[in-house]
């Protein structure tokens, strides 16, 4: 997301005759997870896996991570050669401001749970607030190959007064990519306006950090729908002059109203609907085949309930791109216990691990995509 300087906010709140500086902050984010290669991976099939493989399994707890210790930061060399420890570590009212952003999203009813830890060991969304390395997160499930001792995350500048940054982040996190990138916006830009705005402070970009996060469209494969949606908190906001088309940004600025847009709580409803509780699931008998009867980018819970303690192996079968994740219920909570996703490849996910007696385990399969319907199936042994 995007923050108006304060130079900005101040002319507009005391009514200056003097133009605007339209100076933002913007968002640097993170590359997800590579699109699926292969020439075999094209088309509808292409489509499926890219919409859907940032996405987290529905149901699925974010535990979230701030950094506070003294030595949480890094070393970063200065102009002159010299050099500094910087940082991670956050405010108090900044640290609320993202617990905010966080309950933005929470309250539309979603199938994911955000929780605070007190470790990073715990989290999987570790964020800092280190100034002068912008606002910034990877996006989606990228998130896991992160190691534990790194921010996934970073806040900037001061959002007590922006709160669409964080959620904007936050956005990212849950695998949502830049608005202003969708390939059906019809967005022409004067691109060496661009280069040379997004060189000048506040942000310094390189051309191609610039490239990366504005002029750079997102492959179509990567975008549900076609349609654009300026008011997204997805959405940078330009000030005028650097779009030659929509005609009508020319001469005036693009600036989407703020909070979650009408399409943003439709998208993420609908990738994350509202999960029914545990003990509603069905229960996959052991070494009985389940049809996976879903339509692509949808997903069956299953119950596993083991007689015995040792190895077992769980996998799918057809003709299909799955992502499969067994979790297991420890005091009312589901924790992850392993997972494998198949998608663009000639293969399929298969789990292989020890499981004890008397335990509860939720297997979760979401459907990219299969060759034909009815076709799929899972299994446990």
């Amino acid at each position: 997301m995007a923050t108006m300087s304060s130079s900005t906010r101040r002319a507009a709140a005391e009514g200056d005759a003097q133009p605007p500086r339209y100076a933002y902050h913007y968002c640097n984010v993170r590359p997800g997870l590579p699109r699926a290669a292969g020439p075999e991976v094209f088309g509808e099939r292409a489509s499926a896996i890219n919409s859907l493989r940032d996405k987290w399994l529905n149901g699925t707890e974010l535990a979230y991570y701030f950094y506070d210790q003294p030595s949480d930061g890094q070393t970063v060399m200065l102009a002159d050669g010299s050099s500094r420890f910087v940082s991670w570590a956050g405010a108090a009212e900044q640290k609320q401001a993202v617990r905010k952003a966080f309950d933005a999203w929470a309250k539309l009813g979603l199938g994911l749970r955000f929780r605070e830890v007190p470790t990073r060991e715990q989290a999987t969304v570790r964020i800092g607030f280190m100034a002068g390395d912008g606002s910034w997160s990877y996006v989606g499930r990228a998130l896991l190959d992160i190691a534990a001792d790194e921010r996934t995350m970073n806040i900037g500048w001061d959002v007590t007064q922006d709160l669409d940054t964080a959620i904007h982040e936050i956005g990212h996190t849950l695998g949502f990519n830049h608005e202003h990138q969708n390939p059906f916006s019809g967005i022409v830009w004067d691109e060496e306006k661009v280069y040379a705005a997004l060189a000048a402070p506040p942000n310094n970009w390189s051309r191609q950090k610039t490239h990366f996060n504005i002029l750079r469209k997102l492959d179509d494969t990567t975008v549900e729908g076609t349609t654009w949606d300026p008011e997204s908190v997805m959405h940078y906001p330009f000030g005028p002059g650097l779009i030659l088309q929509p005609e009508k940004f020319r001469a005036e600025p693009l600036q989407p109203p703020g909070g979650l847009s009408a399409h943003d709580i439709a998208q993420v409803r609908k990738i994350y609907p509202g999960q029914p509780p545990v003990n509603e699931l069905g229960e996959l008998v052991l070494a009985e085949s389940r049809r996976l009867q879903i339509a692509a980018g949808q997903q069956i819970d299953l119950r596993l309930k083991p007689q015995r303690t040792r190895n077992y192996q769980l996998a799918t079968f057809g003709e299909a791109d799955t992502l499969l994740a067994l979790f297991e219920e420890v005091g009312g909570d589901l924790k992850f216990r392993a997972g494998d996703d198949d998608s663009g490849e000639d293969r399929n996910a298969q789990l292989k691990l020890r499981l004890q007696r008397g335990r509860t385990y939720v297997l979760r399969a979401r459907l990219y995509y299969a060759a034909a319907a009815a076709e799929t199936a899972v299994m446990w042994w």
